[in-house]
């Protein structure tokens, strides 16, 4: 089934929604800080609920999602979400800030999930390339998202960026009311037997720990670097602009692997983007042992692990939801709250060295690599054999996208 341009604009808010929400607000949080009345620690406090309603939340509304419906779902989920940051935008006490940005979490944790499990169910034939375009725009959110919110914040207060997110979750309601039901649903799945399917397939298995281990990686990274170029004596300016090359890095390796996928196959190059993350995670390994006088040593190698992480994603994620086609939400769901879990260990391991933050973030990194070697041995019983299950790309080389 081909994909219209408002079909995939709708899905491509669905999938930057959660990130959207993770970041537009933190340039205010000074400002939330002196409104409320309260401490930083507090403030901070509430971006540490929000993640841990996501982990919880994302596993939650794949089998509710499996079990009533993509668009009851849906509904549902966003309704929670704009009502809660309608709430986010009258709050005047920090535990209304906190108690609500859970609430918003597990809201947004729906469109987070389903918007998966509709490209799987509804263009089976030409998901991959969907997921190829959609989630270089992911990764572009969190470097928009704060931009916004400085512009918010600054013209009309740090209330008008939770009442932008509920406006926001208003038009999706609105947009959702009019979609059709994308799968067949019932109310007797056994939901354990879904999940002990899951944690039985190789295929799936293999593929999340891929996906899991490459955003650890980054998220490894992301962690580490505001530490060490402030050690490195580079201002606040300077450690903001750093992100903007590894943005783009992983927007081109979704173009890049898109076309590849096209053109070669997914099998060919996994093979090759996994070979490119051990070299660029063997080389900020080694780097990570040096004495720097400058970020580039390391930020040059992250644009390369980048790159191989923006092709990458959509292979295995539409690997892994592919091979559980009977219950693709619950499958996005469980999925996403494994990476969330093995990122967020491998965040707090380079926060709780951040004294010795340039080791510690090598060291991190060449664990994720190993995972994601790990992970490609799993799905595949022998290194030497051809990836034998169904490859969508190749559907997808003869359809017009």
């Amino acid at each position: 089934m081909k994909i219209s341009n408002y079909q995939l604009f709708y899905l491509a808010v669905l999938s930057m929604l959660g990130f959207i929400a993770t970041d537009m607000y933190l340039p205010a949080f000074k400002v939330i800080e002196a409104s409320l009345n309260t401490g930083p620690e507090k403030v901070a406090l509430s971006l540490t609920v929000f993640l841990v309603g996501m982990g919880l939340g994302q596993i939650s509304w794949g089998i509710i999602s499996d079990r009533i419906g993509h668009r009851a779902s849906l509904l549902i989920g966003l309704s929670i979400f704009a009502i809660s940051s309608a709430g986010l935008a009258i709050a005047d006490q920090v535990w209304q800030l906190l108690s609500l940005r859970f609430v918003q979490a597990i809201g947004v944790c729906a469109p987070a999930v389903i918007w998966q499990a509709i490209v799987i169910q509804r263009y089976s034939s030409n998901s991959q390339q969907i997921f190829a375009t959609l989630m270089p725009l992911v990764a572009l959110s969190p470097a928009l998202a704060p931009q916004f919110g400085v512009l918010l914040v600054n013209s009309f207060g740090w209330q008008s960026i939770f009442w932008s997110l509920g406006v926001i979750g208003v038009l999706l309601v609105i947009a959702t009311i009019k979609q059709s039901e994308s799968q067949n649903v019932s109310s007797n799945r056994n939901t354990v037997a879904d999940i002990k399917g899951l944690f039985g397939s190789k295929l799936y298995v293999g593929n999340v720990v891929i996906f899991a281990s490459a955003s650890a990686a980054f998220f490894a990274y992301l962690t580490g670097m505001p530490e060490l170029m402030t050690q490195l004596g580079y201002d606040t300016e300077a450690i903001g602009l750093s992100f903007v090359p590894q943005t783009i890095a992983f927007m081109l390796g979704g173009y890049l692997g898109k076309r590849s996928v096209k053109r070669f196959g997914d099998e060919k190059v996994l093979r090759n983007l996994i070979a490119m993350l051990t070299i660029a995670g063997l080389l900020l390994f080694m780097t990570s042992q040096w004495t720097l006088t400058s970020i580039w040593p390391i930020l040059a190698p992250f644009c390369l692990l980048a790159l191989a992480n923006g092709a990458l994603y959509p292979i295995v994620v539409n690997r892994a939801l592919s091979s559980a086609s009977h219950s693709p939400a619950t499958a996005a769901g469980l999925q996403n709250s494994i990476q969330i879990c093995i990122s967020s260990v491998a965040s707090g391991a380079v926060a709780l060295y951040a004294s010795q933050v340039q080791t510690a973030t090598g060291i991190a990194i060449i664990l994720c690599i190993a995972g994601i070697w790990l992970g490609y041995i799993i799905s595949n019983q022998s290194l030497s054999s051809q990836f034998t299950t169904p490859d969508n790309s190749r559907v997808a080389r003869d359809e017009e996208f």
